[in-house]
């Protein structure tokens, strides 16, 4: 029979996780607060448990599907022993948040791995989905035929909190990559550009400028930020006059605020010379 597992939390994206290990054929107990999120499910072959201790009972491997940390404590507090049990917290928070859980968990005799999954509820269990792992590599190690179904497993330490960053660090390309598209939309929109007319143009931009990225990465690890191709004070002129035309236009204007901000900081630092990935060293030292 295949490997058991418990859900707690029926979010859209734990049913999603709940369905790929059903249709893989996991037997799977269930918990949810509302217990009505479980009708779907249920409905599929999961179990649904009465209380989380009965979950929580019901399978060595039980995952957390939730909105913070915060929501783990409340329910898994009540269970006062968790010897045996591996906890794989899937729930968005913060790097020390995760270090206290597995702490915690610790104390009570469990396992814990920290996940940090990239994948919206209808990618889950499909091609693109990737989740990042931290914890003990052998832990991973002995569920990962089942952690696989939700999405390719990769494991980026021994640090519980490294999952987290990881996970945070892809947040924010794609929240701020967002936040731009938006922005430019509402720019050349300004002038009746529709945003179907601009989509091939925001769709190239976005493809094509990953391109410099592996030239920017061997510059931020050597510490070497050579201007030759272009330089900070350079940039620096385009985030003025993109700040301007915002004004101008009468468009929020934050997110070119907050961009020429980091120029402005490294120029005055002396760097107005060097290439735009020295604005790493002020986004790491914001003083």
């Amino acid at each position: 029979m295949n490997q058991p597992v418990t859900l707690i939390g029926l979010g859209p994206m734990g049913q999603a996780m709940v369905r790929v290990l059903l249709d893989a054929g996991h037997p799977v107990t269930v918990w949810n607060r509302t217990a009505s999120r479980a009708d779907e499910v249920v409905a599929r072959g999961a179990v649904r448990a009465a209380t989380p201790a009965e979950a929580v009972a019901a399978s060595e491997l039980v995952l957390l599907s939730l909105t913070d940390y915060a929501a783990m404590y409340e329910i898994l507090g009540p269970v006062p022993d968790l010897t045996g049990k591996v906890v794989v917290n899937l729930s968005s928070d913060t790097p020390d948040a995760s270090r206290e859980a597995a702490a915690w968990i610790d104390q009570r005799g469990g396992k814990f791995l920290t996940g940090g999954v990239l994948a919206s509820a209808e990618l889950v269990g499909a091609e693109p989905a990737k989740v990042f792992y931290s914890g003990p590599a052998e832990l991973l190690g002995a569920h990962e035929q089942t952690l696989r179904l939700i999405g390719e497993p990769h494991h980026v330490g021994a640090d519980h909190g490294l999952a987290q960053l990881y996970y945070l660090a892809h947040i924010d390309l794609f929240l701020v990559g967002l936040a731009a598209y938006l922005h430019a939309t509402a720019l050349v929109g300004s002038a009746g550009v529709s945003a179907q007319e601009f989509l091939p143009w925001a769709v190239d931009n976005l493809t094509t400028n990953p391109q410099v990225l592996p030239a920017a990465a061997a510059q931020i690890d050597s510490g070497e930020h050579p201007g030759d191709l272009g330089t900070t004070r350079m940039m620096a002129a385009s985030a003025e006059h993109l700040l301007q035309a915002s004004r101008a236009v009468g468009i929020d204007t934050e997110l070119p605020k907050a961009i020429k901000a980091h120029y402005d900081r490294a120029i005055a630092a002396g760097r107005g010379g060097d290439s735009w990935t020295g604005l790493i060293d002020v986004i790491r030292d914001p003083r």
